[in-house]
């Protein structure tokens, strides 16, 4: 029987070094879902940004904590979950990036590169353990994954760094 995903899990020690330890896994989980090079750029580009955001929004950089990512490489989608330790924040207080207003401000050009990058974004408060965020980017329609077929596996790695 075929698994309808493969897994790959991560915690990593919430520091801003780990930033590119979570991209180097992003380009290569990506190319293995069956992205071209400019899509496999496009998500590594919105995990980086959701990445600093637990580190040193949701973590406030401290090295005690962690952030938890996962890496769920479906037939049609690759689904990215990345948790951290923090309070949390209200997704609707995060400042439009395009508004005149807001144009010199660095706050909020995270998120809105993550929405457009990805097909779908939600953030999520788990039960006072942190903040979850889900990001999603479907395949092209009839696209099979490099993982498709009879020799697919599942695979799950969990790694502490």
């Amino acid at each position: 029987m075929i698994p309808d995903s493969s897994v790959v899990e991560v915690t990593l020690e919430s520091d801003l070094k780990n930033v590119e330890v979570a991209e180097e896994i992003t380009r290569r989980v990506a190319g293995t879902a069956g992205f071209d090079e400019d899509e496999q750029q496009r998500i590594e580009m919105a995990v980086h940004e959701s990445m600093i955001n637990a580190i040193w929004h949701g973590n406030q950089n401290d090295g005690s904590k962690s952030v938890w990512l996962q890496f769920k490489i479906h037939n049609d989608r690759l689904e990215i979950r990345i948790r951290d330790q923090g309070k949390g924040f209200d997704l609707s207080h995060i400042p439009d990036p395009r508004k005149d207003e807001n144009l010199l401000n660095v706050s909020g050009r995270g998120i809105f590169l993550i929405r457009t990058f990805m097909d779908e974004f939600r953030v999520e408060h788990v039960n006072g353990t942190g903040t979850e965020v889900t990001m999603i980017k479907r395949l092209s329609p009839g696209f099979q994954t490099k993982q498709g077929g009879a020799d697919r596996e599942h695979e799950s790695h969990n790694t502490t760094s």
